[in-house]
């Protein structure tokens, strides 16, 4: 009674009794898979055998005892470690190489560890403090001064110029009116609180005005139209007995020609020119 054969399905050896490898259902002896499919190591060049680990990092394999630090040679096994040009290093031989050093503690900042980076300077994370109340800034807003670093509260307290309207600090941009700081915002028309940076404005008992509340709360008004009349503007007016009169609202009450710079008359509290002054 003969016996089913089992063979290596590749060289055709027989397999009874000895050890073999199942590739998508097929058996091949161990040197024919090894031949056939074993992967490459990279660092001795030879097939990685059935009795060895088979060790892969993107693509690329190692025998357990080759997969080691390019740089001093320490086994890489179940360790951190750093790829770099193609090398594998160990996290101390790739810190010691390549990796930045804290601008406080001038150590080493290790790869996988928190660091901090400004104007490419780096730091560890417990480093990077508020020079006022060293405590670590973290991802917190800061504000630099002279090669210092501050967080803002810090720095509003030592060194911000306090708005003497809401009396917080200004951190940015704010405008100075009679030697005192203001937030651009803050810095408004005391009548009718329009803001006032970067427009044109005046003032009565040390308080800014807009020109149209200036002019509608304290300038003399035209008596031919009876608007306001404001040299802030540019505008020019004429003045007789009193009262007040843009230039070119300064008209013969008759004809209307302009009386500007030229002789009048009065009848009442009408101008008119002299000829028509002479009609009456």
């Amino acid at each position: 009674m003969s016996t089913e054969r089992f063979d290596c399905h590749y060289c055709k050896d027989s397999l009874l009794g000895k050890k073999y490898i199942l590739k998508e259902d097929t058996q091949y002896c161990t040197k024919c898979y090894e031949n056939l499919f074993a992967n490459c190591c990279e660092e001795c060049s030879t097939p990685i055998g059935c009795n060895s680990k088979d060790l892969s990092y993107k693509d690329r394999h190692w025998h357990d005892n080759c997969f080691k630090c390019a740089k001093c040679s320490r086994s890489l096994v179940e360790k951190a470690f750093a790829a770099k040009d193609e090398l594998l290093l160990c996290t101390e031989c790739y810190s010691h190489e390549y990796s930045s050093k804290c601008t406080t503690c001038k150590k080493t900042v290790m790869p996988g560890s928190r660091k901090m980076e400004y104007k490419g300077n780096s730091w560890h994370e417990t480093c990077f403090l508020c020079q006022r109340c060293q405590q670590p800034i973290g991802t917190k807003s800061f504000i630099p001064k002279e090669n210092s670093y501050y967080c803002v509260p810090c720095f509003e307290k030592q060194f911000a110029y306090q708005c003497c309207a809401c009396k917080k600090a200004i951190t940015t941009g704010g405008v100075t009116y009679q030697d005192k700081p203001w937030h651009r915002e803050c810095f408004t028309c005391i009548s009718c609180k329009r803001q006032l940076a970067g427009q044109r404005f005046t003032s009565r008992e040390n308080y800014p005005y807009c020109l149209d509340c200036f002019s509608n709360l304290y300038a003399k008004k035209c008596v031919g139209c009876t608007k306001p009349i404001t040299s802030l503007a540019g505008a020019k007016y004429v003045s007789f007995e009193e009262r007040q009169w843009h230039s070119e609202c300064f008209i013969c009450m008759q004809c209307s020609v302009s009386l500007v710079g030229r002789g009048f008359l009065t009848q009442r509290d009408d101008i008119l020119c002299t000829d028509c002054g002479r009609e009456k």
